[in-house]
């Protein structure tokens, strides 16, 4: 299983985008600031959406698409399934 996912610092926040085979895992290297770079510069702590695949080859596709994409269409694909921006960290490490 492979997952496309965001985090952001806020409601309304820094956004990034990002695709992994372990979305616990990377989430937690993202809240602690394990690992150097955007999200920890950004202070992106909170995942506010993710998607699941089975398949990596699309996943990362997919990931590249949403990169590209307006900040108002990313904002929009955040409040079809979390429209109050909630951290769904503790819906995936329950």
């Amino acid at each position: 299983m492979y997952f496309i996912y965001m985090m952001a610092n806020r409601k309304h926040g820094t956004l990034y985008t990002g695709v992994t085979n372990d979305l616990v895992r990377r989430c937690h290297e993202h809240r602690e600031g394990l690992v150097a770079g955007f999200t920890k510069k950004h202070g992106c702590t909170l995942l506010v959406w993710f998607e699941p695949h089975d398949a990596i080859e699309f996943a990362i596709a997919h990931e590249k698409r949403l990169k590209k994409w307006h900040r108002a269409w990313k904002e929009r694909l955040i409040a079809e399934r979390n429209p109050d921006w909630r951290d769904l960290w503790w819906k995936i490490s329950g």
